[in-house]
């Protein structure tokens, strides 16, 4: 950085470690915090010299900022500068590889640390094991672990839970898992809460929850307390498998044991309410998590609302869509049209309207995915808006779809076409059909007796014959 730096900042006589450890961590900017790093090193004349504390602290700094790359340049300083490199500070910038998903400069520093002239611990092992199975790298992740025990390092509790969180990420190894598990004893290891967790949480995702309850009872007469976590696991396989009732119970053994449920606890049991058709104990249930302070999240509330729905229930379908926009959740566009739906269902098709305007005016996007539906429902409504004689919300809605380019169907036309003849709008009938011709879309005969009748009366037959016969014939039709 050369002079320009020493300016920024006055140094007194004597510059500590603490005093240049306290600026670092006071300033919020990387940019800045590097500018106060170098500046400090312009006082090497005075005396001062970084150590691996004001090294490891603008390391830390870089990783959170995502910028390993210059992270790992400050190690290569350190080297340069004779500072010790630590092990703490090179596994620093691996759980940071770790963090945005790439094992591959994992296993790169770790092999680096040997040049770096840092012997790793069985710490750093453990570390980058267990980043490798949380990154589903299974078969480095095995190999790794022979490599470890080749090189001597006995199994251990915090190994051997990697290990058995590695072969319960499939059901075919799910045994393999057990059997270490229990022959941990025999290598002087004692199962803590996590190896427990690990398996139940394994056994009750290939759906083996009865099982997961026997561990569960073998871990507190271990002493073991489950964490909130493992309890969820088993309340979540209970609530999948329809024993919700017993997925309750536990919900209460938590509370009695004072472990404080989470908002994935309750949304477990929510989901099995409601996948069951018992939406209304659902409705109790979020009553209850509201009531102990858990906010609801986007999966709780859509969960409920595909519930309530299901079972047509749109009293509580809208209390639950109000209360999530309240607390500043944006439902989405399928979320709409489950309500959308449900109005159609009980033939109140203004209110479908209003959802409908609603949606365009939040500016709720449509995935290509459900376009098919979005199309349907709003055929729907404009269909349903004419059989309620409501004639200007039905054409508003129709030019708004023609405007977005969404598929007007033959139905939808012939409901508006003979809506306007009914009340002698021949204008917009008029512009309804012109638009129906020019999207290919042949008027029935019906239609057509119903437009002679009611538009030109029996005076003006041959007219609209003769009409007719000049679209066909001009193949216009």
């Amino acid at each position: 950085m050369g002079m320009g730096t020493k300016s920024i900042i006055k140094w007194p006589k004597q510059v500590t470690t603490s005093l240049v450890e306290q600026l670092i961590k006071a300033e919020r900017n990387v940019e800045k915090a590097v500018i106060v790093f170098d500046s400090a090193s312009a006082e090497y004349a005075n005396g001062f010299r970084h150590d691996h504390k004001t090294y490891g602290l603008i390391v830390s700094k870089l990783l959170s900022a995502n910028q390993f790359k210059r992270a790992e340049d400050f190690v290569d300083r350190m080297r340069q500068d004779d500072c010790r490199v630590t092990e703490d500070i090179l596994l620093s910038i691996c759980r940071a590889y770790g963090r945005v998903h790439k094992p591959h400069d994992v296993m790169r520093v770790f092999q680096k640390m040997k040049e770096y002239e840092c012997e790793p611990t069985l710490k750093s092992y453990v570390t980058v094991f267990s980043i490798l199975v949380d990154e589903n790298q299974l078969k480095v992740a095995f190999k790794f672990y022979r490599y470890m025990r080749q090189l001597g390092f006995p199994p251990n509790v915090p190994s051997l839970n990697v290990l058995i969180k590695a072969l319960c990420k499939n059901s075919g190894t799910i045994d393999s898992a057990i059997r270490i598990f229990r022959e941990m004893p025999k290598h002087g290891c004692t199962p803590d809460m996590y190896t427990y967790g690990t398996l139940i949480n394994g056994l009750c995702r290939i759906k083996k929850v009865n099982e997961a309850k026997e561990l569960l009872k073998e871990m507190e007469i271990n002493g073991c307390s489950p964490s909130v976590v493992t309890y969820t696991s088993l309340i979540h396989g209970l609530s999948e498998s329809n024993n919700l009732d017993e997925a309750m119970a536990f919900l209460e053994q938590m509370e009695a044991k004072r472990v404080d449920p989470n908002v994935y606890t309750y949304s477990s049991i929510i989901n099995g309410l409601c996948k069951y058709g018992r939406s209304s104990d659902a409705m109790e249930l979020l009553k209850v998590m509201v009531s102990k302070h858990h906010k609801p999240n986007m999966v709780t509330y859509s969960t409920l609302l595909h519930g309530l729905c299901k079972e047509k229930n749109l009293r509580d379908a809208l209390i639950i869509f109000d209360r999530m926009k309240l607390q500043g959740l944006k439902p989405d566009a399928g979320l709409y049209w489950k309500i959308i739906d449900l109005f159609c269902d009980g033939r109140k098709f203004q209110e479908a309207a209003n959802f409908l305007d609603e949606m365009v005016f939040e500016g709720i996007p449509i995935k290509r995915v459900t376009w098919s539906l979005h199309v349907k429902i709003h055929n729907t409504v404009v269909r349903g808006l004419c059989s309620a004689n409501d004639a200007n919300r039905a054409f508003l809605l129709y030019r708004g779809m023609r405007n977005k380019g969404i598929n007007v169907d033959g139905g939808t036309f012939e409901a508006l076409v003979a809506l306007f003849c009914g009340k002698r709008d021949l204008y917009k009938a008029g512009i309804v059909l012109d638009e129906m011709v020019i999207d290919g879309c042949t008027p029935g005969e019906d239609m057509w007796s119903v437009l002679v009748c009611r538009v030109w009366g029996n005076r003006k037959v041959q007219e609209a014959i003769d009409l007719m016969s000049e679209l066909v014939s001009g193949n216009q039709i």
